[in-house]
């Protein structure tokens, strides 16, 4: 896996060494020495850092960043990936006169190619920039390039588990699930590996039709699925715990012009998936249709994001999450804010990100908007009132960002290759 990982990870320290360097593991430290740290590689030591990153701006109170924020400018511009965000705009500019935040509502891709254009040209219109980052692309080529700023509140991360802001300041975490139809199995999920989702039946048919977007279109499915090549380890293992035998590697790397590992149990796990019979549908309520449509005698799964499940109430479907998957069900994928490297508010930016976050008693009434099934909140201090089950119960595995996007590009290229040659794909 070392030589897997060599020419991304030399490509890693190129983007440092244009960046701002690395941090200490400490998040305490001398304040001359503040202003050349930032998340990513320290320049001194060659040692890659994360969050959180704490600085001047961290200790600051909300009364403080207000007065700050009316002596910058009254206007604070949000480039958002959710229109949730346009509910934030007024009772914002009502808990704080004066201010004025103006919404803008793209998709993830947008906001960030405005992001750089704005940083390259020098005519920055953004403050507060919502992204979700599940391959390690923003924190290591936006983040690591300057475009986009880190601000880690430290008395509101005091609630949030450390693992959570090792690549950014979460606003809220979200992840997929396979659904199964409770009619068809009254008795509960059906299967409780990954390896049972592509199992055959003993006359070679595949035992569940399989219903899923295409993987290597969703960038969070394909880090799934790259996470799996890092766990190897963990995939082999689940293998042998659910057959009784070890695992029997089938794949042929021969093809690719880039190494891959031998005997990678993530590796064959990703070339028996992309033989599978599987139908491609684009629609989330789609997925969850097929699923609900199934039978016992003529069962099926679907891959869906976790807020599909308000179909069972909306529109009386007979599904349910398949909760607990071994090794893990899912990557936690999490909606990250960040400042605008060079806005001109900074300081608006950074009371705006604490208030949609619940500010420090986490009462603001900020993150209203986003409570819904299927995102969860963070902090420790915030009661979750829509989700069926919390994370806890759920089985999901933070995203280990540095180590998907090492090989991300190789897992694309892996997955599509071997689609091509699945002659069972629909969609």
């Amino acid at each position: 896996m070392k030589k897997f990982l060599a020419v991304l990870l030399a490509l890693i320290m190129v983007l440092s060494l244009v960046a701002c360097g690395g941090k200490k593991e400490s998040s305490d430290v001398p304040s001359d020495y503040v202003s050349d740290l930032k998340m990513g590689y320290d320049l001194v030591t060659g040692e890659e850092f994360f969050g959180p990153y704490y600085d001047e701006w961290s200790d600051m109170t909300d009364e403080q960043l207000y007065e700050m924020a009316k002596s910058e400018g009254a206007e604070i511009s949000v480039y958002a990936t959710s229109s949730k965000m346009l509910k934030t705009e007024t009772p914002f500019e009502e808990k704080y006169p004066g201010l004025d935040v103006v919404v803008y509502d793209m998709d993830s891709d947008e906001v960030l190619s405005k992001a750089k254009i704005e940083n390259d040209t020098g005519n920055i219109t953004a403050d507060v920039l919502q992204t979700k980052d599940v391959n390690g692309n923003v924190f290591y080529e936006w983040y690591n390039q300057g475009i986009l700023e880190p601000f880690f509140p430290k008395d509101i991360c005091s609630h949030i588990d450390a693992q959570n802001l090792k690549y950014g300041y979460p606003l809220y975490a979200s992840q997929s699930y396979w659904y199964y139809n409770t009619e068809a199995f009254p008795d509960g999920q059906p299967i409780q590996s990954w390896w049972q989702i592509i199992e055959k039946n003993p006359d070679g048919s595949q035992k569940y039709r399989l219903f899923t977007k295409e993987i290597g279109q969703e960038t969070a499915y394909l880090s799934l699925f790259a996470s799996f090549i890092n766990n190897a380890d963990q995939m082999e293992q689940n293998y042998k715990d659910i057959y009784g035998t070890d695992l029997e590697y089938t794949y042929d790397a021969s093809a690719f012009s880039f190494p891959v590992p031998e005997k990678n149990a993530g590796v064959e796990y990703l070339w028996r998936f992309s033989q599978a019979k599987i139908t491609f549908i684009g629609d989330g309520d789609e997925l969850v249709l097929a699923v609900h449509n199934s039978t016992a005698d003529d069962p099926a799964l679907c891959l869906a994001s976790a807020g599909k499940i308000e179909n069972r109430e909306m529109s009386d479907f007979t599904i349910d999450w398949c909760k607990n998957l071994a090794p893990y069900t899912a990557l936690l994928n999490q909606e990250t804010l960040m400042v605008a490297a060079g806005c001109d508010n900074p300081a608006g930016a950074r009371l705006f990100i604490r208030y949609i976050t619940g500010g420090a008693d986490g009462q603001s009434g900020g993150f209203k908007p986003f409570t819904k099934t299927g995102n969860w909140p963070l902090r420790d201090d915030v009661e979750d009132t829509k989700n069926p089950a919390t994370l806890a119960e759920l089985g999901a595995k933070p995203n280990t960002l540095s180590e998907i996007y090492a090989i991300y590009p190789d897992v694309a290229d892996m997955w599509t290759y071997w689609l091509d040659k699945n002659p069972n794909v629909k969609g």
